[in-house]
C-alpha cells in the first residue's frame, strides 16, 4: 500500500459505493475503505481493497476522501462528529458523491475550508449497474486543485464527467434537477406497466414494444425488467428516491417553481414506502399501483 497521503479513503461501501471503490482498486489506485456494516468491509477486502476500522481511520493521513453516503446528515456525522475531516492531511480534498441539497453542500464546503481543506461536489448518476461497470455520470463542481486531486478517481468510476464550475453546490443543483427527470420517468414506467397488465397486454411484449418506440426512456429500460422480478437486487432503494424527490420539491419551493409532475411522482414513491417497500429496489413503486388495482370497489 502507498503512503497514506498518496492513498484514498472511501466511506460508504453499499450498493453503489462498493462498485465505485472496486473500480478504483482495479484501476490501480490504493484505496482504504470503511462502512458501518462489517460484512461490507469484508466484501471489499475480498475484492482487494484495504479496510479501516472507523471513518476517521479511513481518512487518517489521506489526501483524498470519497464519501458515498445517503444524505447530508450522514456526511456531516462522518466528517465532523466522527473525525474524518480532522484526520485528513492539510489541503486534502473531500469528494462528496451523495445527493443532497445545494445549501447543505455549501455549508460542508465552508466548514472544510475553515481548516484549509477542499470539497469536490460530485454527485453521481447511473445506479449500482453504472457503479459496477465504471460508467457513472458525475456532476462535479469545485476548485481546480480538488479536480486535480480526484482526476484518477473520476476516471476510474465514470464514463462522463460534467465539470460545472468552481462553486460548491453547483454539482448538487444539477443532480437535484436531474432527479426530477429520473423520478418522473420511473413512476411513469410503473404506471405504463400497471395499465398494460390491467388492459391485457403481455408484460414482456409490452417491454419490447416500448423499448423500441417513442415512449422509451433510460429509466424504463433499466427499471421495468426489475419490476417483472419477484425479488430484484436493490440497486437504488425507494427511500433514496423519495429523499431525492423531497429535495426536488424543496428546490422548487425555494425558486417558486410549480412542480406538479414531481409532486405526483413523490406521492407514488411515498405510497410504496408506506406499504413497507422503503428499503426495496425503487422499481417496487409498481407495487403501489398493484395495491391500488387490488383495492375493493
Amino acid at each position: 500500500m502507498a503512503d497514506a497521503a498518496d492513498s484514498i479513503g472511501f466511506i460508504g461501501l453499499g450498493a453503489m459505493g462498493y462498485g465505485m471503490a472496486c473500480n478504483m482498486v482495479q484501476a490501480g489506485l490504493p484505496v482504504v475503505g470503511y462502512d458501518v456494516v462489517p460484512a461490507a468491509r469484508e466484501r471489499f477486502a475480498t475484492a482487494g481493497g484495504g479496510i479501516a476500522p472507523s471513518a476517521a481511520a479511513a481518512a487518517q493521513g489521506r489526501g483524498l476522501l470519497v464519501l458515498m453516503v445517503v444524505d447530508d446528515k450522514q456526511a456531516n456525522s462522518v466528517l465532523f462528529e466522527h473525525g474524518a475531516a480532522a484526520a485528513l492531511v492539510p489541503g486534502a480534498t473531500v469528494m462528496l458523491c451523495a445527493t443532497i441539497a445545494p445549501a447543505a453542500t455549501r455549508a460542508i464546503a465552508a466548514r472544510l475550508a475553515e481548516d484549509g481543506r477542499h470539497l469536490l461536489d460530485a454527485p453521481v448518476s447511473g445506479g449500482a449497474i453504472g457503479a459496477d461497470a465504471g460508467t457513472l455520470s458525475v456532476m462535479v463542481s469545485g476548485p481546480a486543485v480538488a479536480f486535480e486531486r480526484a482526476a484518477a478517481t473520476l476516471a476510474a468510476i465514470s464514463k462522463t464527467v460534467h465539470r460545472l464550475g468552481e462553486a460548491p453546490g453547483l454539482g448538487s443543483t444539477y443532480k437535484v434537477v436531474h432527479q426530477l427527470a429520473a423520478g418522473v420517468n420511473l413512476v411513469a414506467a410503473a404506471e405504463v406497466m400497471a395499465l398494460g397488465r390491467r388492459a391485457g397486454c403481455d408484460p414482456d411484449t409490452l417491454v419490447q414494444v416500448i423499448s423500441s418506440s417513442a415512449g422509451q426512456s433510460w429509466m424504463f429500460d433499466d427499471r421495468v425488467p426489475r419490476m417483472l422480478q419477484d425479488e430484484p437486487r436493490v440497486a437504488s432503494a425507494i427511500d433514496i428516491l423519495l429523499k431525492d424527490l423531497n429535495l426536488v420539491l424543496d428546490t422548487g419551493n425555494a425558486n417558486q417553481v410549480p412542480l406538479p409532475l414531481a409532486a405526483a411522482a413523490r406521492q407514488m414513491m411515498l405510497a410504496a414506502a408506506a406499504l413497507g417497500h422503503g428499503r426495496a429496489d425503487d422499481s417496487a413503486v409498481v407495487k403501489a399501483y398493484e395495491a391500488l388495482m387490488s383495492a375493493p370497489d
